[in-house]
């Protein structure tokens, strides 16, 4: 623990001094959020959280009996038009913690009974997060911590939580550059990710559970999106190819035309039942194990 905590630290300090010229994710904006300047997230240096509590909606091996003890993160560092958050990732509907209320957020999850810490939507915010972590874990927080993102990630920054971090489970949007820039504002999202994916592997291996529950892994999210099969077909035999066949996936079908995506008609309608099939039809085929 001694080692752990001395490594955790040193990232710590780290991560503080990147945000003197912020290039936490792929946007590398270079805006001092030290001196109030915002970048892409529009979030300053501090925490800011729209809500923190148990969540029975998350994938079963995060649930069990006492739910996912959920934070959410407001900001974004993507852009998507189609977020069924947008009101805390784009409008950043959210109250400004200190790291002293961030670590007891963490540690009352615990003590309600939640099965781990997931924090959602942290990749801009990850100074405070580790600053708050690194004092709820001397402070006694046992349960996993889940690094739930949408999947845009610098390595870099990722190298600084590795023995932080016992659960990854970050989205696999696209492999369509073209997808990624008209519908995430993120054209380089799919080199992003990819390199995000194998990071995360590199550090904590495939998903294991134990009597039902996630102990450490990686657990990948996938959305189906409208006409979009043969990307979603790319993502995973990506998944299956070069991370891991026996990775963890979530093939979800839960698509609906929420905040700008009635802009886009291509999109402005749900997933139908033979587009979800195909492409979890797929995911098993590949072996990959699958959330359902």
């Amino acid at each position: 623990m001694k080692g752990r905590t001395k490594s955790g630290a040193a990232s710590a300090s780290a991560l503080r001094r990147i945000l003197a010229s912020c290039t936490l994710c792929p946007r590398m904006c270079r805006v001092n959020r030290i001196a109030g300047e915002t970048g892409y997230c529009k979030i300053g240096p501090d925490a800011v959280v729209s809500s923190a509590g148990p969540h029975f909606g998350e994938e079963p091996p995060l649930v069990g009996r006492g739910g996912s003890g959920t934070i959410f993160f407001a900001g974004c560092n993507l852009g998507c038009i189609f977020c069924q958050n947008y009101e805390i990732s784009h409008l950043r509907r959210g109250e400004r913690f200190t790291v002293e209320e961030l670590c007891r957020a963490m540690l009352r999850l615990e003590e309600i009974g939640c099965h781990n810490v997931n924090l959602v939507t942290p990749t801009h915010q990850v100074p405070a997060i580790v600053d708050a972590l690194l004092l709820a874990r001397d402070r006694g927080l046992t349960v996993p911590v889940v690094y739930n993102s949408g999947g845009y990630e610098r390595v870099e920054t990722l190298r600084l939580l590795e023995g932080l971090i016992e659960i990854y489970m970050p989205d696999a949007k696209y492999l369509s550059p073209e997808m990624a820039r008209r519908y995430s504002d993120a054209p380089d999202y799919p080199d992003a990710m990819k390199a995000a994916l194998r990071e995360m592997h590199r550090q904590v291996g495939d998903l294991e559970i134990e009597r039902g529950l996630a102990r450490r892994g990686l657990l990948i999210r996938h959305l189906v999106m409208p006409g979009g099969v043969e990307d979603s077909i790319a993502v995973l035999d990506f998944i299956a190819r070069e991370i891991s066949p026996r990775s963890y996936v979530n093939v979800m079908e839960q698509y609906r035309p929420a905040y700008r995506a009635p802009e886009f008609p291509e999109i402005a309608r749900r997933v139908t039942p033979d587009e979800y099939m195909t492409v979890l039809a797929h995911a098993r085929r590949l072996g990959l194990r699958t959330a359902d």
